[in-house]
């Protein structure tokens, strides 16, 4: 562009898919670019800290909210990376827009007839595209997020421990009690169990039925951006296929990933070097079991509970010595 330019990025959830985001900012940013970035209130913390954002307009419930203020903005180009129906309602801005694409046809035949013309493109690289008409390319730096000084945690940091993200959004993308419980066994080493306030009684069970006396949970008692402190200084990470798991990317964490009625290779794949990424996936089928993980072909509770704790653990023992 021969000038300066104004533009407002939006993605309004959820938060892997925010945090998902955060190269083209850094892009833009690091290219002279104003960056105005609009996202959903709740969250707002995942981008607040971001140093690459000159301005964060939020809404609650409709867009509408913050039109108001964006209205006057004058920006040159709007980067749509939600492409939705609320999200084109944008037009009325009468703002040149360019969205990214979501590959949903693409998607639906893998999915429904185990045909993949996805080409293992992820997600980010798809961001990265939609900025492309600016002659910006992805600088492979990888994934950015930001904490600052009230995320801090009371937690012995120094101590060598690992990070368990045992929530998801969905009940069929979680791992079983009885398979985590056998993998903590073999860890040898404290563990903080994250995720929100429906993972809190998992979380509490495992403690007490846990032979290991250093389990923490810390389900529904944290913030987002708390439980992103733990995952920074943690050795590794262990998740489901889940928001934090971008979140531990961004910290080039080692992570290791549980994947059943989702699937890595539909561009949501940890966004790491492969040696820092050991996947667990559902031996049933390679291909997505619903849109997003919501249902199970093959069993009822998802067939992520199916992954093999003993074939597992022998590799994460290798992966993380």
């Amino acid at each position: 562009m021969s000038k300066l330019s104004k533009l407002l990025v939006v993605r309004f959830s959820s938060i892997g898919d925010i945090v998902l985001t955060s190269p083209v900012v850094r892009i833009l940013k690091q290219n002279q670019f104003e960056v105005h970035f609009l996202t959903k209130k709740k969250y707002a913390p995942l981008l607040v800290n971001n140093p690459n954002i000159d301005k964060l307009y939020c809404f609650n419930k409709t867009i509408n909210e913050a039109k108001s203020e964006i209205v006057n903005e004058n920006y040159d180009f709007i980067i749509d990376l939600h492409n939705n129906i609320r999200s084109q309602s944008l037009r009325l801005l009468n703002v040149p827009i360019k969205r990214y694409s979501k590959s949903n046809f693409k998607k639906f035949i893998y999915m429904n007839f185990n045909l993949n013309f996805l080409n293992d493109e992820h997600v980010v690289d798809r961001y990265v595209k939609t900025i492309s008409f600016l002659n910006l390319k992805n600088d492979n730096k990888g994934l950015d997020f930001f904490l600052n000084p009230k995320d801090k945690v009371e937690f012995d940091i120094n101590q060598n421990f690992a990070s368990w993200c045992i929530g998801a959004s969905k009940k069929e993308k979680k791992l079983s009690k009885r398979q985590i419980l056998k993998i903590i066994a073999s860890l040898n080493l404290p563990v903080v169990l994250l995720g929100g306030e429906d993972e809190k009684e998992m979380g509490d069970a495992i403690v007490a039925e846990s032979q290991e006396t250093k389990i923490y949970n810390y389900c529904g008692n944290i913030t987002v951006n708390q439980s992103a402190y733990l995952i920074k200084y943690s050795q590794f990470l262990l998740t489901n296929d889940t928001g934090l798991m971008h979140i531990g990317a961004a910290f080039n964490k080692k992570i290791i990933s549980f994947w059943g009625c989702t699937k890595p290779d539909l561009g949501f794949a940890p966004y790491v070097d492969a040696s820092q990424s050991l996947m667990f996936t559902s031996s049933f089928s390679k291909r997505q079991c619903s849109k997003h993980g919501s249902s199970c072909r093959y069993t009822k509770d998802g067939c992520v509970k199916t992954i093999d704790t003993d074939k597992a653990i022998k590799k994460i023992v290798r992966f993380t010595s």
